[in-house]
């Protein structure tokens, strides 16, 4: 049989803080945590450690002289990604606008963040079970990241997904079985065969589960 090898990149995603315990820290992080609905301290460690790169990338090219081609090539396509992500107002097209950015400015971008905005959900942390279970789509792709980086342009295309109950698609469980307790009441029935029938199946059920286990433990004892 071949034996067929796979390569994984292992690189650093977040860094943890030198001093694990400092109450500013502590308390600031707990701030942002609840402010921005995020999971876990390290998805803020995440943006940290993503905003500390782009700032040495930008503080290395200001150290060049303002006609190398490195700095001009390299810093215009920084500040164009800024610009996409809307981090940076087309009117700051300069690397030193990029050493002035926060985590609160990339924390404003995620998914998460402008859903609860757009008063789509009712808190931002309930932007975020909309998310996981798939109801928010940006243009046509059902996103399911509440990290998502939303550019500029596909802000505007943040809507619920077509086949979630928000967005017209199928009712959810609950809702159907509303729907169809209604439409009985309103035909005259009301429903009490269907709760008889639930009693009997769940009491079926039990015995069948109470007779299985009896078998068992004289299986085990003979």
């Amino acid at each position: 049989m071949v034996h067929v090898a796979f390569y994984r990149n292992y690189g650093k995603t977040f860094k943890k803080p030198r001093r694990p315990y400092e109450k500013e820290r502590l308390d600031a992080e707990l701030k942002l945590v609840g402010e921005y609905g995020l999971r876990c301290k390290r998805e803020l460690w995440r943006v940290q450690y993503a905003l500390s790169r782009i700032r040495n990338n930008a503080r290395m090219l200001l150290t060049l002289d303002e006609k190398n081609s490195r700095r001009i090539f390299e810093g215009e396509a920084l500040l164009r990604r800024m610009n996409r992500y809307g981090l940076l107002d087309e009117s700051q097209n300069k690397l030193d606008y990029v050493l002035a950015l926060t985590v609160e400015n990339f924390l404003e971008r995620r998914l998460q963040t402008l859903v609860f905005k757009s008063g789509m959900a009712k808190s931002i942390h309930h932007a975020r079970v909309l998310i996981r279970q798939k109801h928010i789509r940006v243009g046509r792709q059902v996103v399911n990241i509440p990290s998502f980086m939303v550019r500029v342009d596909s802000q505007k295309h943040i809507d619920f997904s077509l086949n979630s109950p928000f967005g017209g698609g199928r009712p959810g469980r609950v809702k159907r079985r509303n729907q169809k307790a209604a439409a009985k009441k309103a035909a005259g029935g009301d429903g009490g065969d269907e709760d008889e029938e639930d009693i009997k199946s769940i009491t079926k059920a039990a015995h069948f589960s109470k007779r299985t286990s009896n078998l068992w433990t004289s299986m085990v004892m003979n």
